[in-house]
């Protein structure tokens, strides 16, 4: 029985691993699973349950969190090819991107109780099929044994500006200072976070792409998915 490949990247927010992994998949023909846009849902359903994650996560708010599970129902869909997120039969894939959900998903993402629920959901969905998962613990935890690792990264100052020229595509009003301070302020949380922190795994090939065109960085990771696939 042909064992199924999965490819693992890792890296910090705004080095471009949603964008690359959706490419790489598209043309390898491999299921693409956005696992952060797990724990951004988690967020965003938290928020609306009146979660504030402007500051440190309260006892209260973490009870709230650990309360949300009961009525907290994740499903994933491919819509014309695209990851589409489902919280409780509604679409809330156009909801995830804002600053306040990332940073909120960056908190829930540190809270071990959070992590052991998704990782199992994510590691059934690595066993079904060829997949390529994006996350910031994707080779060192969720998936150990993956295929391929990669951890992409890139300058805090390019990652902010490629963050800030999303939003600006979405029509959101945002000022680069300020996406930097809180993409820093999230690096930060996610490598010191003590459930499953953000690193290298020893095993992943590390890949800056700084000075490389997205072009060039699907191109960079394709060549080391067909070298190591």
């Amino acid at each position: 029985m042909k064992k199924n490949i999965s490819i693992a990247i890792d890296g910090p927010g705004g080095a471009g691993k949603s964008t690359i992994a959706k490419a790489v998949a598209a043309k390898k023909g491999l299921i693409y699973l956005d696992t952060g846009a797990m724990y951004r849902s988690l967020a965003f359903h938290a928020i609306r349950n009146g979660v504030d994650f402007s500051d440190g996560i309260s006892d209260e708010e973490r009870e709230i969190i650990n309360g949300l599970w009961e009525n907290f129902d994740l499903d994933i869909k491919y819509i014309d090819g695209l990851q589409h997120m489902f919280v409780n039969g509604e679409d809330i894939t156009g909801f995830i991107r804002t600053p306040e959900v990332s940073m909120g998903a960056s908190k829930v993402s540190a809270l071990p109780e959070v992590r052991v629920r998704l990782v199992e959901m994510q590691r059934d969905f690595g066993k079904s099929a060829d997949i390529i998962m994006d996350g910031r613990d994707i080779g060192t935890h969720v998936l150990k044994d993956a295929t391929v690792k990669i951890f992409l990264t890139a300058s805090a100052e390019a990652r902010a500006k490629r963050r800030y020229d999303e939003l600006l595509e979405k029509g959101q009003t945002v000022d680069f200072d300020t996406v930097y301070r809180e993409l820093v302020e999230r690096d930060k949380g996610d490598m010191t976070r003590a459930a499953s922190p953000l690193t290298q795994a020893e095993d992943a090939i590390l890949l800056d792409t700084t000075d490389m065109t997205l072009e060039e960085s699907v191109a960079a990771v394709l060549k080391l998915v067909e070298e190591k696939a």
